[in-house]
């Protein structure tokens, strides 16, 4: 991927040094759970508030923390496809008439507090509705390579701009939307709905894809690939089989790696928001 050269944003928020601590009340489970969580990124913030309920009041203490210069250089690039987000949706909207409300990106070093609840660094990337910010522990790009299999940095990237499609979900109101079925629908009809959720912020990361490398050429061989390595790999079909041996569809939260997959190469190949419109599709 070609970055280095890209516009860095100005919505970067650094909280490595600050350093989170907290102690899960009832010992091992709390922390399997935080485990088992920790095997999807694009988290439902809702579940970061119910584990985060089952933490002791967190202390907050100031570090004398120093990045590596690879993780200087992994801020950087985060800030680069930021910034390149920022300008695929901003002239998206405007286009639309309206006006893109741009979000900002913690990075964070093992845990962190958010208007979601406390977080640890296991539940992988996330965005947050309450306080429209994505919250990321640069530490996961390691995870993503040998622990997923999926390397790359437009695999890095796809990470970014599939949390910032949770964002343009949010300030379009499809979220809320689904959010509000929660009480209204069967436990497993609401996983349905999240898996469609999921999947549009996949379908948003290929449209950004594409958008970003039309105007300004970002994309070198084999980006896409990595970026369709890294939807395979988190598909929850895949992460089920890997986890328990066995996997239960009914609670899968955001999609197989096939659907995963098609639904990247749909915004990808099209470049339109009107395609990700997974809600209306009648097969995902």
């Amino acid at each position: 991927m070609r970055w280095k050269d890209g516009r860095r944003s100005g919505n970067i928020e650094d909280r490595r040094k600050v350093r989170i601590s907290g102690k899960a009340k009832g010992g091992g489970l709390g922390i399997l759970i935080l485990a088992l969580v920790g095997i999807y990124f694009g988290i439902d913030p809702a579940l970061i508030m119910q584990v985060g309920g089952n933490l002791s009041s967190p202390s907050v203490q100031e570090s004398q923390y120093v990045p590596t210069e690879a993780e200087n250089e992994l801020a950087d690039f985060v800030s680069v496809v930021l910034a390149d987000t920022e300008d695929t949706w901003g002239a998206i909207f405007s286009r639309a008439g309206t006006s893109y409300e741009e979000p900002t990106l913690i990075l964070f070093t093992g845990a962190v507090e958010s208007a979601c609840g406390f977080a640890q660094a296991a539940m992988g990337p996330f965005y947050c509705p309450a306080d429209q910010k994505v919250y990321i522990d640069l530490s996961f790009y390691q995870d993503l390579k040998t622990k997923m299999g999926a390397p790359g940095d437009f695999a890095q990237a796809y990470v970014v701009a599939h949390e910032i499609g949770h964002h343009v979900q949010d300030l379009l109101g499809i979220s809320d939307k689904v959010h509000s079925m929660r009480r209204q629908v069967s436990p497993a009809d609401y996983n349905k709905l999240s898996v469609r959720l999921e999947l549009q912020a996949d379908c948003f990361a290929g449209l950004w894809a594409n958008n970003a490398d039309r105007t300004r050429h970002i994309l070198e061989s084999g980006d896409i690939e990595e970026a369709l390595n890294a939807a395979s790999m988190i598909g929850d079909d895949r992460l089920q089989k890997q986890a328990r041996g066995y996997v239960t569809p009914d609670s899968f939260t955001h999609g197989t790696s096939e659907q995963r997959v098609r639904w990247f190469k749909t915004g990808y190949q099209s470049g339109r928001i009107d395609t990700c419109d997974t809600f209306s599709a009648g097969s995902i």
